[in-house]
């Protein structure tokens, strides 16, 4: 029994009387066609955003169509989530899956493999400071502002890479040379993509379509969904070891509904888009237990400007500080 698992044996049985059964069921069914409608939408919208940033001479009119290019792109990562807990099709065939993984995993240049052993670790771990890798090795060690904002830029490729290189490093070999596999031809298909894009269209357009969305508005899209995860929980209670988010049809699209992260973890195999639903059925359990909802401007707010303390407990005032506002 993993960590969490062990952790949250106490309140899981009240969980399962939070919601009927029967319900909880129909919240567990996939339905294919709507994930891969999702899929489409977001390939649309990426094809979309990146002929309006190449139609577009000033920087004003097509800076925010890169802002959601780099959304989109993001967005693939959550795809590859749903991938990692088997949520999209009903045939559970790996080797659907591990085509899906590959194809998903491409757009943000990361392993397919790396990332869905890094995320089942991260379940399995979570709650630990060393169980859990993204804890482990991804969260800030040291509480301060200028590391805190290095997520939201470039420097957030280097981070992660480092955070899967230290990781990986126990993995047994075979795995390990497949991560390394798909993770250089991953790198080489985008530098090959710029360099067609450059030598076929010029530089100015290799550099807002394709340079400044992935590495100036991915990071962004990252660091803020994160903010959402795991960094303001109260470590004394499992069942609010993941911050609670409140629903948003904004923030639903924005981030095809891993803002409810919470919910989630309750329930790891509920496909996305059921998730909205499923954090409306627990709502009287939060409200029995004393958990608040936070908007992500609340979450922000504490973070950066609070600097509060990542996997801590920010409804608690620290000396010398107000306590958070809800919002």
């Amino acid at each position: 029994m993993g960590y969490y698992a062990e952790a949250t044996q106490q309140f899981r049985s009240e969980l399962a009387r939070a919601i009927p059964r029967e319900e909880i069921k129909q919240l567990h069914q996939k339905r294919p066609w709507l994930h891969f409608m999702v899929t489409a939408a977001l390939v649309s919208v990426l094809a979309g955003s990146t002929w309006v940033i190449v139609s577009l001479d000033a920087w004003y009119k097509w800076l925010p169509f890169a802002a959601l290019s780099g959304l989109a792109i993001f967005n693939f990562t959550v795809l590859l989530h749903e991938v990692v807990h088997r949520a999209v099709v009903r045939d559970s065939s790996p080797g659907i899956y591990r085509m899906l993984g590959i194809l998903y995993a491409a757009p943000s240049g990361i392993s397919a493999t790396q990332f869905n052993r890094w995320h089942l670790d991260h379940h399995e771990g979570l709650g630990s400071d060393t169980e859990d890798p993204k804890r482990h090795y991804l969260s800030p060690k040291i509480n301060a502002r200028w590391l805190k904002l290095l997520y939201f830029t470039p420097a957030l490729f280097a981070i992660y890479f480092r955070a899967a290189r230290r990781e990986s490093a126990g993995y047994p070999p075979e795995l390990r040379r497949r991560i390394v596999i798909e993770r250089n031809l991953t790198i080489l298909g985008h530098l090959t993509l710029l360099a067609v894009i450059g030598t076929l269209a010029g530089w100015p357009i290799a550099l807002k379509a394709y340079v400044i969305p992935y590495f100036g508005f991915f990071p962004v899209a990252f660091a803020l969904n994160r903010i959402g995860q795991h960094y303001d929980i109260d470590p004394s209670d499992p069942a609010k070891w993941s911050t609670l988010v409140k629903g948003s049809l904004f923030w639903d699209a924005a981030f095809l509904w891993s803002n409810y992260h919470l919910e989630h973890h309750y329930f790891p195999s509920v496909p996305f888009y059921n998730l909205g639903r499923l954090q409306r059925a627990l709502m009287p359990f939060y409200e029995s237990r004393g958990m608040v909802a936070h908007g992500y401007g609340d979450l922000v707010w504490s973070y950066i400007v609070l600097n509060r303390k990542p996997h801590s407990n920010w409804d608690r005032p620290v000396a010398g500080e107000p306590a958070a506002a809800n919002g």
